[in-house]
């Protein structure tokens, strides 16, 4: 075990803080049997992933820390942002040795396929963001361990950037050029790396985290699959759910380019599924039992209905934001998070949603009423709006020096 792990290993956890006490539905553990033989490598050492963190950039991350050289070092890095671009002057040694290292490719990346994920992005972009946004995002408050890393860290203290920042990640993997060196993705991948290896550092520092989380050190490379599994894995399930028809080359496409994604972001190739059915059955094991509300998921789930509060955009009113979440999560995520039926978005959402879809691809010309179809396509026209104005300007992901200081 490393300095950093002992450290945080051993720091006592003291008495339950009064918002770590509020009464939350305790996530069932399971023990760690995903095979390495469904991984892409198709081997490994099969070690549980819940005790596996980041060794290659803990330790860089961990120094810089202690030398308080991070404000320096997200300067240096906010004019980094192209794949291509080579790392700027003036980055310590050992973070510059990390960083051309981390920033390469797999070996096993297949051009091919990620020509097939663009598209496949192209064709379902609209869904995508929908899914992104409502789905994932939202399926994050109720992933204890993610709720209570976000809301008591750096990000918690401005929510607005910290969501704005999550979703530059599913902005740029969607892109034409992600993973080529005039995209952007292979930045953000890094950048939120290290992030992580910040976070896992100072985060046992809080008080209120240590109080409230179940494990000692967060965002362990089980942790990162499971946000993982709320990202493509989700969207597959929903596209099948609603019968969107995908051609085999680009559904592998687009598998591909999320592994390529969870290298990137420091997972070890043993932990990454090899196909969608191996996908899906590690979600069984580590997405869906660990599913449960925290006081924490609550508040961060709250601040994401506000997200369309202040916009001149009618459909994105919180009414209709939460029959969104509730359509696309179920009603116990729903309920878990205190958001009420709304009357007649609800209802709509599951009586005509269906074929709305069949309509949109083509596969269905009668059956839905005119109003209903234009809705549902406004809806998904001023989501994408809000979704792109708020990446219009340039986002600088940085790695954060210190925790959420409403929590110190």
């Amino acid at each position: 075990m490393n300095d950093l792990n002992r450290r945080q290993l051993l720091r006592t956890t003291g008495t339950v803080g009064a918002l770590g006490a509020a009464a939350a539905v305790v996530a069932p553990s399971t023990p760690w049997t995903w095979s390495p033989a469904h991984s892409v490598p198709g081997a490994g050492s099969g070690a549980d992933p819940h005790d596996v963190w980041d060794d290659e950039a803990d330790p860089v991350i961990a120094k810089l820390l202690d030398r308080g050289e991070i404000p320096k070092v997200n300067e240096i890095l906010r004019g980094w942002t192209k794949n291509g671009q080579p790392l700027p002057a003036g980055l310590p040694s050992e973070l510059r040795d990390f960083m051309e290292h981390a920033r390469q490719l797999p070996s096993w990346t297949d051009r091919d396929k990620l020509a097939a994920a663009v598209r496949f992005n192209q064709k379902r972009g609209t869904y995508l963001g929908v899914i992104y946004g409502f789905a994932s995002g939202m399926m994050s408050t109720v992933i204890p361990k993610e709720a209570r890393a976000v809301y008591y860290s750096q990000g918690g203290a401005d929510m607005k950037d910290r969501i704005t920042k999550t979703a530059k990640l599913g902005y740029d993997i969607g892109s034409l050029n992600a993973y080529n060196p005039d995209g952007e993705m292979i930045v953000t991948c890094l950048k939120t790396r290290m992030a992580h290896a910040a976070v896992r550092h100072i985060l046992p520092n809080s008080s209120w985290w240590t109080h409230a989380a179940s494990e000692k050190v967060p965002i362990s490379q089980a942790d990162i699959m499971v946000t993982w599994h709320s990202l493509p894995t989700t969207v597959m399930r929903n596209l099948r759910k609603w019968r969107v028809p995908i051609a085999a080359d680009e559904s592998s496409g687009f598998l591909h380019s999320w592994q390529i994604t969870a290298h990137m972001l420091g997972v070890q190739d043993q932990y990454i599924p090899s196909s969608w059915g191996a996908a899906e059955s590690q979600a069984q094991q580590v997405l869906d039992p660990i599913q449960a509300p925290t006081p924490e998921g609550i508040k961060l789930a709250d601040i994401l209905l506000d997200l369309g509060m202040n916009l001149d955009l009618t459909l994105l009113s919180r009414g209709v934001l939460g029959a969104i979440t509730r359509f696309m999560c179920g009603d116990r995520i729903a309920d878990w998070l205190h958001i009420p039926r709304e009357p007649v978005w609800s209802p709509l959402l599951e009586t005509a949603w269906g074929p709305y879809v069949l309509v949109r691809e083509g596969l269905l010309n009668v059956g839905m009423p005119r109003e209903a179809y234009w809705l549902f396509d406004e809806f998904l026209r001023q989501f994408v709006l809000f979704y792109m104005s708020e990446l219009r300007m340039p986002i600088n992901i940085t790695i954060p020096a210190h925790n959420n200081p409403h929590y110190g």
